[in-house]
């Protein structure tokens, strides 16, 4: 499986968020990498974040207003995409002011990390960790308790 975070805002290469990134994203079994640009208008970010979608990947945009799934649950609907044939996932972050409908419109899934808001290299961070949860998960590898 192909895991793709597309995402406004670069993060720096010596941060502690770059290196929470980098450990899940070695730790991955699933090629997993990172598009970014930089802030700009709301509708240049979305056309970025439309335009970087692979071809025949399923697309999960992370919002707010989306699904607030468990672990277990989002690695389940994963699984079934991969049953289904689907070898390639991106996760789209949008900027400060969040994504256009036009955006939200091409998902797959809309999903929600709560209801907090979090700086957005820290929600990168988070996100790694959690794709690579769900392919332990997917494995029935240890690493998740419930």
């Amino acid at each position: 499986m192909k895991a793709t975070i597309i995402a406004i805002g670069k993060c720096k290469k010596k941060s502690p968020e770059a290196d929470i990134i980098n450990e899940y994203i070695k730790r991955s079994g699933w090629q997993l990498t990172i598009k970014e640009k930089d802030n700009s208008t709301q509708k240049d970010e979305a056309e970025f974040l439309q335009s970087s979608i692979p071809h025949g990947a399923k697309v999960i945009v992370l919002d707010e207003r989306g699904e607030n799934l468990k672990s277990t649950e989002l690695a389940a609907k994963i699984a079934d995409w991969q049953l289904a044939g689907t070898s390639e996932i991106c996760f789209l972050i949008g900027g400060a002011d969040g994504h256009l409908q036009s955006t939200r419109d091409r998902a797959d899934l809309i999903l929600a990390f709560g209801r907090l808001t979090m700086p957005h290299m820290l929600m990168r961070a988070v996100l790694t960790e959690q794709i690579y949860r769900i392919q332990t998960i997917i494995a029935g590898h240890p690493y998740h308790r419930e």
